[in-house]
């Protein structure tokens, strides 16, 4: 069996239909590995969950934090909301309501759970397993007005604004703060040996750890990693980087832009929240979605990327690019036992 398969079988048997109706403890365990199907920071997965008998508790794993790209942890904490999000959405499918608690002495997001016969989920719950980030070439598309109400509307939450840039001379003007991003970031050497150590060349190797940036999702060919670090030197530039974030932009329908009005950990975990809704409303309509986060990411960008925004005191939190595209390979995610305290 070739490695692709094994590697694609794995990732199927992650997104298997949710089980285990009328087994408490076998729904907590599920409803952990829907939440760990949400979205992360260089597919990092940097949480671990407390199960109780009526809550389940999502924690920060800060050995898995990205200390260059993301040295307030912001990104990690944003991370905990997209996986409690999924929690939310996948709970009434098992008979829960639920309520979210944002702790942040201690150190988590808590969703209590409580039988409902009244709870159904939502279209959301069932685009769980099939969200994704898409990050291939996109086939420029205008999404429509009703598409992009729905995608506004899923992005609601106290404190978070989402701004839709719709327009050509919009998005060019935001693929120049994109490339000033990569200039800054692939010319760091510690930022560069950061995103080396989360990619993952070949299945073999993305099947050992469950995690991280797979060639596989990006279609590229598997490689040793000894052959992959030596041809990545040359290939990851930021000029290459450039060209494929120019390509991927303009191919794609709008950019949005998640807005927060203040910027700690309560305010990450419901901008998390919002982003992930936002992706499994957009999986729902067909349409996928891709980070492009470096104006965000690059701190002396940030300001004049905001300034451009035309933000007064809110910050801009993440920036996902959105279009039509055809479903790639999947990411993994890892072990259970590996992400339950």
């Amino acid at each position: 069996m070739s490695g692709n398969v094994t590697y694609d079988r794995a990732a199927a048997e992650m997104r298997r239909p949710l089980s285990g109706r009328g087994d408490p403890a076998l729904e907590m365990r599920e409803l952990v590995r829907f939440a760990t199907l949400a979205a992360s920071s260089h597919n990092t997965q940097p949480w671990r969950f407390r199960i109780s008998p009526e809550a389940i508790t999502v924690l920060p794993d800060f050995t898995r934090r990205c200390p260059v790209v993301d040295a307030d942890d912001a990104h990690l904490w944003k991370s905990l909301g997209c996986a409690a999000e999924n929690l939310v959405q996948a709970a009434p499918a098992l008979g829960y309501a639920t309520t979210v608690f944002t702790d942040e002495s201690a150190g988590g997001v808590t969703i209590h759970l409580e039988r409902s016969a009244s709870v159904k989920p939502s279209e959301l719950f069932a685009a769980i397993p099939l969200r994704q980030c898409t990050r291939s070439v996109y086939d420029g598309r205008d999404l429509g007005l009703e598409p992009l109400k729905l995608l506004e509307r899923s992005a609601e939450a106290p404190g978070v604004r989402l701004i839709l840039l719709t327009t050509r001379t919009q998005m060019e003007a935001a693929l120049e703060y994109v490339n000033s991003g990569n200039r800054i970031q692939l010319s760091d050497p510690a930022f560069r040996q950061e995103l080396l150590s989360w990619i993952r060349f070949n299945p073999r190797e993305a099947l050992r750890t469950g995690d991280g940036l797979a060639g596989r999702t990006s279609g590229q060919p598997p490689l040793p990693r000894w052959l992959g670090k030596r041809m990545l030197r040359f290939v990851l530039t930021a000029k290459s980087q450039a060209a494929t974030d120019a390509r991927n932009l303009r191919s794609s329908s709008a950019l949005a832009v998640f807005v927060s009005a203040r910027d700690d950990k309560a305010a990450w975990i419901e901008v998390g929240r919002a982003c992930e809704r936002f992706a499994l409303q957009a999986t729902a309509l067909g349409i996928r979605n891709a980070f492009l986060n470096q104006p965000i990411e690059v701190r002396s960008l940030r300001p004049q990327f905001e300034s451009w925004l035309g933000l007064k005191g809110e910050k801009a939190s993440l920036m996902v690019r959105i279009g039509y595209a055809p479903l790639a390979p999947y990411s993994l995610r890892r072990r259970l036992d590996d992400v339950l305290v």
